[in-house]
């Protein structure tokens, strides 16, 4: 259409026909044209155009203080105009279009990562739920074993198991009262939610409690520490008190072992435990087909963590993790 009109025009002024000027004829196809993309087009066909013109009328001997003063210069100006006007018609439309673009593809990765992260708590509260319910199951199992074994001949040690298995239901249900504020609440962290009692939160701290229920089990348990002792960031210090709750659910529930070792070594940067046995040993994954080792180093690599594991069987089994515990971990 570009083409057209301007040989149009040019045919029109060879036929003699009265002059209608040179740009406003012409001006809707340049400003289409550069609405369209077709930028060159339109400055390479106004300029031709403009030559044509200014040759031929000079050729005629029309007055040149006239046709270079003010002809040639109002038609180009206008022609210059329309073909500006067109191309930021078309850069806006393509700014929009660029908007909206950016818009579906924020919206759509807001999604993704709703859907990460729902994904990511589902993750964490089934390994908590899993930590929780295998040590506390197992902690009754044991007792409720030994009250049944000593409740006629030594009344006392039945009645300090089932204490002891009594207490072990009262912390698993402070804890699952926390998992369940955590559902219910989903806009507060989790692991920071004080669900009614300070200690709701595992910790290092608790460590003796988990000695002492694997102890009043049968299970002679010793802890050495090396380096100093320090606060660590909430998820490092959970994440180290749930490796050695499970790693002392296993020994409980599988090594048949009399005594274990928690070492727990404070580096500069790092927590490392180290929980081991005496016991029969077995093949390192989970037990029975559990989820037990499987949670420990889904939690050791969200934090950046190691896990190792050695055991053969006869020579019982050691459980080595190493955690961060820089503050931005």
């Amino acid at each position: 259409m570009l083409i057209v009109t301007a040989v149009a025009l040019l045919g029109y002024y060879m036929l003699s026909y009265p002059p209608i000027g040179l740009a406003v004829p012409v001006a809707a196809a340049p400003y289409s044209a550069a609405e369209c993309g077709r930028l060159y087009w339109a400055c390479g066909t106004a300029l031709t155009l403009l030559t044509v013109s200014t040759v031929v009328r000079i050729g005629q001997g029309d007055n040149l203080s006239y046709v270079l003063g003010l002809e040639t210069p109002t038609s180009a100006t206008l022609m210059l105009a329309v073909i500006a006007l067109g191309d930021s018609v078309r850069s806006r439309r393509g700014w929009r279009a660029e908007l909206d673009r950016q818009a579906a593809a924020a919206a759509l990765e807001q999604e993704v990562e709703a859907t990460r992260r729902v994904e990511q708590e589902r993750m964490r509260i089934a390994r908590d739920l899993h930590d929780l319910l295998a040590h506390t199951v197992s902690v009754i199992s044991l007792h409720t074993d030994v009250a049944r074994e000593t409740l006629h001949d030594e009344p006392a040690t039945a009645e300090r198991s089932l204490a002891a298995a009594r207490t072990a239901c009262r912390d698993a249900g402070r804890e699952l009262r926390a998992t369940v504020d955590a559902l219910r609440t989903p806009d507060a962290d989790a692991e920071d939610r004080d669900p009614g009692s300070a200690d709701a939160r595992p910790g290092l701290d608790r460590l003796g409690e988990l000695v002492d229920t694997a102890t009043a089990g049968g299970l002679h348990v010793e802890v050495r520490t090396t380096g100093t002792p320090r606060a660590l960031p909430v998820v490092s210090d959970v994440t180290a008190y749930r490796v050695v709750q499970e790693a002392l659910s296993n020994v409980l529930r599988h090594a048949g072992a009399t005594t274990a070792t928690v070492d727990v070594d404070y580096g500069e940067d790092a927590v490392t435990m180290r929980v081991s046995d005496d016991g029969r040993g077995t093949v390192a994954t989970d037990p029975a087909g559990g989820w037990g080792i499987t949670g420990m180093r889904e939690r050791l690599t969200l934090l950046g963590g190691t896990l190792r594991i050695r055991t053969r069987p006869g020579e019982g089994f050691d459980v080595t993790a190493r955690i961060p515990a820089r503050g931005d971990s």
